[in-house]
């Protein structure tokens, strides 16, 4: 490393506290007291992480059928969120179908055959299934009941000094269960042990978390919440004794984020699979301190211990050593080789009816002094393998501080993996879009055309990067597509496409933020009009500086990031271009000799990009007025001069009844034809035209 940071200290664990708000919950009644308690913990991270624990409440009911009181199990459906949901998130049973149910149980061997009964004791038509967690609810006598697994009840459940930590935290008022996987019969288990110690105010589930309850809704809030405040406060306390990980070894690269940009487009390149993947970074204090620590590898193959952790992140992560990023052999060795490992776990493991074995690359890739990296088929997905595999770090750190860190024995993780109903859910998920997976730079990405064409891409699956030169316009572009398609799948640069350094740091945030480029949309532009003699040549040089070297510019950048994708099946350049880059036009030689320039050069790209998989096509428009900024300033009064017309509505009149189809060409017509180009629709063109033009003779292609 060629820098000197400080080491970090051991990070101390979050410690929550009630936020119950007495006054709003005397408004809600006993189902949406329920939400709100669930709501409340699933958006404190320190309380749950993001898909994790579940709530339920058993609640008087009317029958639709019998018109009679019953009591029903309200209890987080399958793959829900506690922190997001809303009440139809909910399953709700029949709570004395619930109990009926042990009648079908002979053993261990019935759970997932339990899992079956669930459907059968449905309250009122609820379509949201009951989750496997349901028995951990329906056979304790509780009204309210919480379970939860924060890092710091995790750390405990994750450690060979957990349980004596249990006793001596809390005494005899929290339990301990050793590991069972969860079903029916964790759920009798706890059953039995509870009504053997009525004493007890919680249990232990060791590697799943802590269960508990209350009498009312707020009593179990804020029993959750004191019993997490109770381990995190223990464990601070000893992590203060000694340094976490046994101290720093590697200290962080302060070019770190420099280094993520080269690196990650060539791990995903070198990663196989019907899909390409999205990208992570995180240089967090966490990763930093876990990567560069003396114990990193010691404990990095272990692999994760909660069973939320683990089906995010996979068996271990992939850890590099920092010297060698720069050799590609060698990162693409050891890509190879994890495939390898994980191929003979599936071999060392599988059942006679375990699914056919899941992508075997990496999804976490630990790099010291560097960071975190997670690669998964979409943004979200990999952000939050990203996140649990923070919450591992902190289990890993509270673990060890305690005694040792204990991981999921490997049979029993390959259950869980592979767990045929787990399958069976993965299954029922629909069939992603087609462009998931695939990283867009936009650039002109503020402008109608290249605001439509973000738009086109991001509502396909698109992750895409927005670069534009006006910063404000460019965010609030960006802001209003994280509202639509989500905060994960679209960012901002500011690149003016003229400045060959603003242009490079635009394809490094992408490379950073996504992990890659699959498609550039070339589209900043300008127009100008102006006879040959009144034609300056600052105005000249401002047309080729945009159309011409700014297209040459943003390409040049994008090929070492296009290039890897060549084994994921290519990808695409999309020139915009114009009507007149084909057809010539009196007044206006700076711009259409440009355009002209510009197109040639996607030509040319298109030769040398074949042999490396890169796609290069181009679209010519004409006359796109409604939403174009390039139409708002002079190009709009010289080009209305020019045709001897008004410069408003007459202008727009005048472009559509020119057309031979007599239709306005809007943004959305180019964003059409540019995701054409970008998708495997045209996976076998390049070296094309497309206009979108409502038809205008001059511009046939010839």
């Amino acid at each position: 490393m060629n820098a000197q940071t400080p080491i970090y200290a051991a990070l101390p664990f979050a410690v929550p506290s009630s936020r119950w708000d007495k006054t709003h919950a005397a408004t809600l009644s006993p189902a949406e007291l329920l939400l709100y308690r669930s709501n409340l913990l699933g958006s404190d991270l320190t309380v749950t992480n993001f898909g994790g624990g579940n709530t339920s409440a058993k609640l008087t009911e009317t029958d639709p059928l019998t018109g009679e009181s019953v009591e029903v199990l309200w209890v987080k459906g399958s793959g829900g969120d506690i922190g997001s949901m809303k009440l139809d998130d909910f399953a709700t049973l029949y709570q004395a179908r619930l109990l009926g149910l042990e009648a079908h149980y002979a053993g261990p061997d019935d759970d997932d055959k339990m899992v079956g009964y669930l459907p059968h004791c449905t309250f009122n038509l609820n379509a949201r299934a009951a989750s496997i967690d349901t028995p951990l609810h329906s056979l304790l006598p509780f009204a309210h009941v919480d379970h939860v697994h924060p890092d710091a009840i995790i750390a405990l459940a994750a450690s060979s000094g957990g349980e004596a930590a249990t006793r001596e935290i809390w005494g005899g008022a929290i339990g301990w269960l050793p590991w069972k996987r969860p079903g029916y019969t964790l759920g009798v288990m706890l059953r039995d042990f509870v009504a053997a110690n009525p004493q007890l105010q919680g249990v232990m589930l060791a590697g799943h978390g802590i269960i508990c309850w209350g009498d009312s809704a707020q009593a179990c809030y804020e029993h959750t919440i004191a019993l997490i405040a109770d381990a995190a406060n223990y464990l601070n306390a000893r992590l203060a004794r000694k340094p976490a990980f046994g101290g720093q070894a590697v200290v962080s690269n302060p070019d770190r984020a420099a280094i993520a940009a080269d690196l990650m487009p060539r791990l995903r390149g070198f990663m196989d699979g019907a899909r390409a993947k999205v990208g992570h970074f995180s240089d967090d204090a966490e990763a930093l301190e876990f990567t560069g620590s003396a114990d990193f590898e010691r404990l990095a193959a272990l692999g994760t211990s909660c069973p939320d952790h683990f089906l995010r992140t996979k068996i271990a992560p992939l850890t590099l050593d920092p010297a060698r990023l720069c050799d590609d052999t060698y990162l693409e060795q050891q890509i190879a080789d994890y495939r390898a490992m994980y191929a003979a776990y599936y071999e060392r493991c599988k059942r006679a009816n375990s699914p056919a074995m899941r992508d075997s690359n990496p999804v976490v890739v630990l790099v010291p002094g560097v960071g975190r990296m997670t690669f998964a088929t979409d943004k979200t997905t990999a952000r939050l393998a990203g996140e649990f595999y923070g919450n591992a770090i902190n289990v890993m750190r509270g673990a060890e501080a305690i005694g040792g860190y204990i991981a999921l024995e490997e049979q029993e993780a390959f259950d869980i993996e592979y767990w045929l109903l787990e399958e069976a859910k993965l299954q029922r998920m629909p069939a992603p879009r087609p462009m998931v997976g695939k990283i867009a730079l936009v650039t002109g990405g503020a402008g109608g055309i290249g605001a439509a064409t973000a738009a086109r891409l991001l509502r396909e699956g698109a992750c895409v990067m927005l670069a534009d030169r006006d910063a404000a316009a460019v965010q609030e572009v960006c802001n209003g597509f994280a509202a639509q398609f989500g905060k994960d799948v679209v960012r901002a640069a500011v690149c003016d496409v003229t400045d060959e350094l603003q242009v490079q740091a635009a394809f490094d945030a992408c490379a950073r933020e996504f992990g890659g480029l699959d498609v550039l949309v070339a589209n900043a532009g300008i127009a100008s009009s102006a006879a040959i003699e009144d034609t300056t040549i600052a105005l000249w040089n401002r047309n080729y500086d945009v159309l011409a070297q700014g297209y040459f510019l943003t390409s040049r950048a994008a090929w070492p990031l296009l290039k890897r994708m060549k084994a994921q099946g290519g990808s695409a350049v999309v020139f915009i271009g114009s009507k007149n880059a084909v057809a010539a036009a009196a007044g206006a030689s700076a711009y259409a000799s440009a355009k002209a320039a510009a197109n040639h050069l996607a030509r040319c790209l298109a030769l040398e990009g074949a042999p490396e998989g890169i796609r290069v096509n181009i679209v010519n428009p004409d006359a796109v007025i409604r939403g174009s900024k390039i139409w708002d300033g002079d190009w709009r009064k010289e080009r209305a001069a020019s045709n001897k017309v008004d410069a408003g509505e007459e202008l727009e009149a005048h472009y559509r009844n020119r057309s031979m189809l007599k239709r306005d060409v809007l943004p959305e017509d180019i964003a059409e034809a540019a995701y054409w180009l970008a998708s495997e629709m045209s996976a076998k063109s390049t070296g094309n035209m497309i206009n979108v033009d409502a038809g205008n003779v001059q511009a046939f292609t010839r």
